[in-house]
């Protein structure tokens, strides 16, 4: 349960007497008067001696308090752009606890700028995410640059993110009009982040600001102000208090063992950014989209609850990360945004979905109650309820997806079966076949095969029982297919009690069945009528429409692996081995909590959410061992961490 839920309230656009933004919220303007882009390059570029600082470096993460209008990360990237020496990867973190709305961004940030500014603030506001609260990850040039947006209260958010820090932009109002942005705890988070040798630079010389700076940990001066203004700050962190060294990436080789949703997630993530990627599951002979062969489509679609809990926060970020991750894979391949509507009937539900949207004030454009016409006309089904409808429910073909994600370059399948793991003296992990014999050695391994996980984990040599893990159910389940002039033509998605989505190669694509204890998933007759009878109550109508059943060869059975809280498991197995492996990770330079320490990561137990959790999954892992900031907040890695 999230304890501190507090709704986003958007930021208003308004001007003061020169034309300068302004926010009368806070009775101040969001940047100095003698230009936006003047105080951008001679406060926080200059104060941090950027770009030199970059320069050497594989990687350069920049974290910023106050994000406002974007002035200082458009000239950040612009300086990037502009720099034959700059690092392959470029970071930013900012906060904005008011954040403006895609159409505020749109109709003045292009308007603002000029030059090659104008392209990139574009770029930007095409690529707002919605106002939902918690973290957002937006990616420019190919992945190189990118920009984590934290909505919320900084005093809550800046103990949420996971990141190594070069430098700091201290770019809050005035500290007397918003104090929270210059408090002593938020400084000693930034000790928390800050990589050895962290700058940091602000207009503010306000001495209170100076000496909360200096009990934190900095180095504090005054240098000569910009516009107007006769001094400014800029600081360092203290060199006896050690830290991680800044700007380096490793870009290890991984293996991945999982030929599923998870695997391909994780192997894409690591893929786009260099990783030489081999897949193993013996599920490859039949082809790479094999774990899902003849699986038509499914429904990806975030879910609320009415204290935003952490399965609802997970689920917002894992669909907004597909709907990015994915997009432009190809027509076939890439999720059909085409909404879903949420069906409610019972009134204590319909009462319930109120309250929770009154609560939580999302966007209208992101999810919004819809009454029994608006919905019928959505879908294209006369119903007899409304409902709530997500703008961005997403239709996906699994197993094109899968041979489309499994191809991409960097990444290597092969269908061998994993029997057992092994580390040497060096770090080096071993994959051994079900013979003993050596299939491959390598520093970092991710284990993506759902229900065999625990039997993965159990077969290194001293390790302990995994109570959690081994505990994971399965799930086995199916759903059922109908020709598609032979059902409801739908437009949307319409879920509730079952699923319903709109045609696909011809055939309408119902589900779906939820049987435990089980030895085998199959597509029965049994399964049929469950099927059809979760139809009939969510359309309001006699399914099938013809009255003859699908045949046994009309559907797809698969297995679902999940726990007993319905979260995935994702991370470092560090905590599960450091009792029994060796931890070489100093031998190896690495830190633990960024990326090496065991080398051993665990993406799992997604459940019936496959779709939701795998894009998320990979990126968290690759972030991680890419010394990135983590595109989530650090309460919910720690709720899915291996333990």
């Amino acid at each position: 349960m999230s304890a501190s839920y507090q709704p986003l309230i958007p930021a208003t656009l308004s001007f003061d007497e020169r034309g300068v933004p302004f926010s009368a919220r806070f009775g101040d303007v969001y940047h100095a008067r003698s230009g936006a882009l003047d105080q951008a390059r001679n406060v926080f570029l200059a104060g941090s001696d950027l770009p030199g600082r970059w320069r050497g470096r594989s990687t350069f993460t920049v974290c910023e308090t106050g994000f406002g209008l974007g002035n200082n990360f458009l000239m950040l990237w612009q300086a990037w752009r502009n720099d034959p020496a700059r690092p392959a990867r470029l970071h930013m973190v900012s906060f904005e606890a008011h954040p403006f709305s895609g159409a505020d961004l749109s109709g003045f940030l292009p308007t603002s700028h000029e030059g090659p500014e104008r392209k990139l603030a574009q770029q930007l506001a095409q690529a707002w995410p919605p106002l939902l609260p918690g973290m957002h990850r937006l990616e420019f040039e190919g992945g190189a640059v990118t920009l984590t947006l934290a909505f919320g209260p900084v005093q809550r958010l800046i103990g949420q993110v996971s990141a190594r820090v070069d430098a700091f932009f201290l770019d809050g109002f005035a500290p007397r009009l918003n104090p929270d942005m210059w408090s002593p705890a938020l400084f000693g988070q930034m000790v928390r982040m800050a990589n050895q040798g962290a700058t940091v630079a602000t207009w503010c010389c306000a001495g209170q600001v100076r000496r909360d700076l200096a009990n934190a940990g900095f180095l504090v001066k005054k240098v000569a102000g910009v516009g107007g203004k006769r001094e400014m700050t800029v600081a360092a962190l203290r060199p006896e208090i050690l830290r991680p060294e800044g700007g380096r990436r490793v870009l290890d080789p991984v293996a991945v063992i999982g030929g599923g949703l998870a695997g391909a997630g994780v192997a894409q993530a690591l893929a786009l950014r260099g990783h030489e990627v081999t897949v193993f599951d013996p599920v490859f002979a039949l082809g790479l989209g094999a774990s899902h062969q003849g699986h038509l489509a499914a429904g990806l679609t975030p879910i609320i609850s009415g204290d935003d809990d952490f399965r609802s926060r997970l689920s917002r970020a894992g669909s907004a990360r597909a709907l990015q991750r994915w997009q432009g894979l190809g027509a076939e391949a890439s999720p059909r945004v085409c909404g879903t509507l949420d069906v409610m009937r019972a009134p204590q539900d319909v009462a319930a979905c109120h309250k929770a949207l009154a609560f939580l004030k999302f966007p209208p454009d992101w999810v919004r109650w819809v009454d029994v016409q608006e919905a019928s006309d959505r879908v294209g089904v006369s119903l007899n309820a409304g409902g709530l409808w997500f703008e961005q429910g997403q239709l996906v073909r699994p197993q094109l997806l899968l041979e489309t994600l499994f191809s991409q370059p960097g990444i290597r399948c092969e269908a061998r079966a994993v029997g057992a793991l092994r580390r040497d003296e060096c770090g080096m992990w071993q994959l051994l076949d079900t013979q003993g014999q050596t299939l491959l050695c390598t520093p970092q391994v991710v284990l993506a095969n759902a229900r065999a996980v625990p039997g993965l984990l159990g077969s290194i040599r001293g390790q302990s029982p995994f109570p959690r893990l081994s505990a994971m159910l399965s799930m086995a389940g199916q759903v059922s297919y109908l020709p598609a002039d032979e059902a409801p033509a739908l437009n949307a998605i319409v879920a509730g009690a079952g699923y319903g989505l709109p045609p696909v190669q011809g055939r309408y694509v119902a589900g779906s069945t939820y049987e435990a204890g089980v030895h085998a998933s199959t597509i029965t007759e049994e399964g049929h009528r469950e099927v059809m009878a979760r139809q009939a109550a969510l359309l309001n109508q006699a399914f099938p429409p013809s009255g003859v059943m699908p045949g046994l060869q009309d559907g797809w059975a698969g297995w679902r692996a999940m726990l007993s809280d319905r979260l995935p498991v994702v991370g470092m197995a560090h905590d599960l081995l450091r009792r029994s492996v060796p931890d070489v990770a100093q031998r190896r330079g690495m830190v633990d909590d960024v990326h090496g320490g065991t080398g051993l990561w665990l993406t799992c137990a997604y459940g019936s959410r496959g779709l939701s959790w795998a894009a998320l999954a990979g990126d968290i892992i690759a972030a991680r061992l890419g010394n990135e900031p983590v595109p989530l907040e650090r309460e919910l890695l720690r709720r899915i961490s291996p333990r």
